[in-house]
């Protein structure tokens, strides 16, 4: 039986928690939500029982000084100060709310960034996701402040989306005037009788344009892309322009204005019509005429559409600003009237009010605006998507990217980006409000926006839904179904449940559950997360397929389609099996990639404690995941990598794309939970897991206990874990990783744990443990390669866990060797030259290698190429060439593959055997036979 958890654990167990909840299956297979689910109370009580360990909550470790809290208080630092209105700016602005004044961040994350900024609302999600780790970590205050503000604002955010648009008043250039906020998606719609059918006619607008897109309509009347009159804020040119048409664009008689209207500053607009000349007016000006214009809104009848700040063009902006007077006249106005218009209400000049219309903007509420010219021509303030969103809808731009995609046949993101992707980054970010701050609303939210998903998705055909989710990019959906269930875990709605499985791919499942690796040409960091959710659906309904597919898949990628740092992916897209040296490129290893590979692979464990998971775990953590992030401070970017490129002489980019990308996203959330995963608990709480050697203390409520490790751990080849509080039983298990080849100790209390570990495994030390134990782990590093799948001459440097990278411009590979001091034991460290004062810094042949981790912008070589041109014993030179097999496999290669050696004896007895099967298969003459072994029993080895 597990032992009891605190509310807040209990809260946060809610989101690992996996129930079974009864639910029927349609004849397509997928879950339906026909019976009642269990209590929410309930799916919190327990983590899934197919979990036999289990993580503990944040709060619960405190990292201490050392390489994880340098990294982590930088991204803290950076989360206190940015303001999240910024963030809010884009969600806000849909809605038709007031910004504030805020200034959205740019990039993925704004209007202007790629794709028309289609992705625009995750790195929102990104954030509040972080906000919610830093306050889990630390408990600042200040955190759950700014959880409390964007959970706020985002509920104010869906009220407003879930009804008719409200004017927004804001002071005009005589009193109020209506703003349209860019990313509004608001427009004024005139009744059609606005315009009278006139011969000659007069109209007349104050707007205060914020932004310079082109195109953008001033007002618009027409009945399609042929018969239509228009006044635009900036033509192509930049400039005004009017016109007026029966016979589409090519048909047009306009007026072009000769400067661009200022932005943030009201200018007054005004066209007259009459005698067939036309006149535009810039701010009481003339600056354009036409005397042959032969159109008039008599010639174009009764018009459909008849908008102020929209475009019969669809693909035009919608205007970005503020409206005050407008007025339309059944006759030219004069100069002069138009010149006393520049300082006066139309009512105060002689021109008087407009006959045919005429709207102050004078309203402060409603959705209206009333007509002032005596004809009742009321106008309506609406969007151009349509009516009110559906209940439950969250997001920062129109419910038309998950429409548009129902009926896609191919990827194209510049219509539709990932639309539930980015859903599920602000599912996430609100779950994870949730469990830290216990805030309702975002609860709320968060099971609002997935009822939506449910009343959209499952009316859908199966057919339908396999096309979407298989389409590059535009059907991408993250890691949505991991957050789903843990989202369901805590509603207990059978609907929920039943969602998460419309995200079934079925032919990625069946063939990775049949371990058919099918991955060569995917997109990586599209599918990594979706396994993750696999793995919790598996935990919800005991699908076998579900667990068995997410296994087979890890192990196509790991180690087949991994670089030593433990990232994966070339232009984010993987080649096949076993290719690495030939997709070694500028843009390798999407940092968004080894974030969800090492959350697949913890959850992995929680079901299987192979310790294969862990160690990849720790690969990529202390490398890529460490790497991605630069070691400075910045208050307006997190400084995180997008791609890692492995080429020689790669720099590193941290503000990377234009800003907000996803994996800036995911560098938000990755350093500010660096503990996650460093202690396990079984679930019978029985024994304690630690799987990684971190400054850290535990603390395990549930045993009364504290477990402290003091280390400077990966600058120092061990670490001591102290016991504090009471006294309990149970099983310490110590990872022995896999490159722990040897000396790997334990000490309890200064006494040797007996017994020889294996690496690649966990040593258990079982005992009742009582304040001040102290258990000693020692773990020796060794230097050694690790070679490319594809090309075994391209090779890269590991020290212990560290993978090192060499720093130089150059950008041909570094040729290399190392046998040439080698150690009795095999470590080729010997061969290198420590730096001085610079822990894990060496150099060779000229380049200093420094660990992966350093978040520099020096040029680097994660790779080398490896030349061993003559046999060389204890930096003894042979003169003989070291021969090489059909295989590239050289005689040293074989020679050195048997250490490490007791002695110089072993040593020299391995030469003695190799060399005589060299010459006897013709791979070495007899006398550079003799010569070798004579070398190596003059040379002097290091240990």
């Amino acid at each position: 039986m597990a032992p009891p958890l605190s509310r807040r654990s209990l809260l946060q167990a809610a989101a690992l928690a996996g129930t079974t909840s009864a639910v029927s299956l349609a004849a397509t297979g997928r879950a339906s939500a026909a019976v009642e689910a269990p209590s929410a109370a309930a799916a919190a009580a327990a983590a899934p029982a197919a979990w036999t360990v289990q993580p503990f909550a944040l709060g619960d470790v405190a990292l201490r000084p050392g390489i994880f809290a340098t990294k982590r208080q930088l991204m803290l630092d950076h989360g206190r100060g940015y303001d999240v209105n910024r963030l809010l700016q884009v969600f806000r602005a849909n809605a038709g709310l007031a910004t504030g004044g805020a200034v959205a961040p740019g990039g993925w994350e704004g209007l202007d960034g790629e794709a028309n900024g289609n992705l625009r609302g995750h790195y929102t999600g990104h954030f509040l996701s972080m906000l919610s780790q830093a306050y889990a970590s630390t408990g600042d205050q200040l955190y759950a402040d700014k959880i409390a503000t964007m959970v706020g604002a985002l509920d104010q955010v869906r009220e407003a989306l879930g009804r008719d648009p409200r004017i927004l008043s804001v002071s005009g250039r005589f009193g109020t005037a209506q703003e349209n906020v860019r990313g509004s998606y608001q427009y004024v719609d005139l009744p059609s009788a606005v315009l009278g059918g006139a011969s000659a006619i007069t109209l007349s607008a104050w707007v205060k344009p914020t932004h310079n897109a082109d195109w953008t309509r001033v007002f618009d009347f027409g009945t399609n892309t042929t018969r239509y009159l228009y006044l635009a804020a900036r033509n192509a040119g930049g400039v005004p322009r009017f016109a007026i048409t029966t016979g589409g664009p090519g048909g047009e008689q306009g007026l072009n204005g000769t400067a661009a209207l200022p932005l943030n500053r009201w200018s007054h607009l005004a066209v007259t019509i009459g005698g067939g000349t036309g006149t535009l007016y810039v701010n009481g000006t003339a600056v354009a005429t036409n005397t042959s214009m032969t159109l008039n809104p008599a010639a174009l009848g009764t018009l459909t559409n008849n908008w102020l700040g929209r475009s019969n063009f669809s693909g035009d902006p919608v205007f970005a600003g503020a409206f005050d007077e407008f007025n339309v006249w059944s006759r030219a106005l004069t100069a002069a009237e138009i010149t006393a218009l520049q300082s006066n209400r139309a009512s105060a000049t002689s021109a008087g009010r407009g006959n045919l219309a005429s709207y102050d903007f004078s309203e402060t509420a409603g959705g209206t605006f009333a007509d002032a010219s005596g004809r009742g021509l009321t106008a309506t303030l609406r969007r151009t998507w349509g009516g009110p969103s559906h209940p439950g809808f969250l997001a920062a731009y129109p419910e038309t990217q998950f429409i548009e995609l129902e009926s896609m046949t191919s990827g194209d993101y510049t219509r539709v980006w990932a639309p539930y992707y980015t859903a599920h980054k602000i599912l996430k970010g609100l779950l994870d409000a949730h469990l830290a701050t216990d805030d309702a609303r975002a609860l709320d939210l968060a099971s609002g926006m997935c009822d939506w998903m449910y009343s959209r998705l499952s009316k859908l055909p199966d057919a339908t839904l396999q096309r979407m989710w298989g389409i590059f990019s535009s059907g991408e959906f993250g890691g949505i179904v991991e957050t789903i269930v843990d989202l369901h875990t805590i509603t207990g709605k059978a609907e929920h449940l039943a969602l998460a499985r419309l995200f079934d791919l079925d032919r990625l499942i069946d063939a990775c559950a049949a371990n058919t690796d099918i991955l060569d040409g995917l997109h990586a960091n599209q599918h990594i997360p979706i396994f993750t959710g696999y793995v919790r659906l598996y935990d919800a309904t005991g699908e076998a397929r579900y667990l068995t597919a997410a296994k087979n898949f890890w192990g196509m990628v790991v180690p087949h389609r991994m670089y030593g740092m433990g990232g994966t992916s070339t232009g984010e897209f993987w080649k096949a099996r076993g290719v690495v040296a030939g997709t070694i490129s500028d843009t390798n290893a999407e940092t968004c990639c080894a974030h969800n590979l090492l959350k697949l692979s913890r959850m992995l464990f929680f079901h299987d404690q192979d310790p294969k998971y862990m160690d990849y775990y720790e690969r990529a953590l202390y490398n890529q995941v460490l790497g991605s992030k630069q070691d400075k401070a910045d208050a307006e970017k997190p400084l995180t990598t997008y791609f890692i490129g492995l080429k020689p002489g790669h720099v590193r980019d941290y503000t990377p794309k234009q800003g907000t990308t996803c994996c800036e996203g995911t560098g938000l959330e990755s350093a500010t939970k660096y503990q996650d995963s460093v202690y396990f608990r079984k679930a019978d709480g029985s024994a304690l897991y630690v799987n990684l050697y971190s400054p850290s203390t535990l603390t395990w409520s549930e045993k009364g206990v504290t477990v402290t490790q003091t280390t400077d751990f990966p600058r120092e080849q061990g670490s001591t874990l102290t016991i504090g509080g009471g006294s309990a039983s149970f099983e310490l298990k110590l990872r022995v990783p896999s490159w722990a080849a040897g000396g790997f100790k334990v000490t309890v209390n200064g006494s040797a744990v007996s017994g020889t570990p294996s690496a690649g495994s966990y040593v258990t030390v079982s005992r009742t443990w009582r304040a001040g134990d102290a258990v000693r782990v020692t773990l020796p590093f060794r230097l050694r390669v690790e070679k490319a799948l594809d090309d075994p001459s391209l090779q890269t440097l590991f020290y212990g866990p560290i993978n090192l990278v060499g720093r130089n411009s150059a950008t041909d590979y570094l040729q290399l060797g190392l046998y040439r001091n080698a150690a009795l034991s095999g470590d080729l460290l010997p061969s290198l030259t420590p730096v001085t004062g610079k822990p894990l810094h060496y150099t060779l042949n000229g380049t200093e290698f420094a660990p992966f981790f350093e978040g520099t912008e020096d040029p680097t070589h994660a790779y080398f190429r490896r030349s061993e041109p003559r046999v060389v014993f204890g930096n003894s030179d042979s003169g003989v060439a070291n021969p090489a097999k059909s295989d590239g496999t050289t005689l040293l290669d074989e020679i050195w593959a048997g250490a490490p050696f007791g002695d110089k004896d072993a040593l020299v007895s391995r030469v003695r055997s190799t060399v005589t099967a060299w010459v006897a298969a013709g791979l070495l003459s007899q006398s550079d036979g003799a010569t070798v072994v004579r070398t190596a029993e003059q040379a002097t080895y290091v240990p």
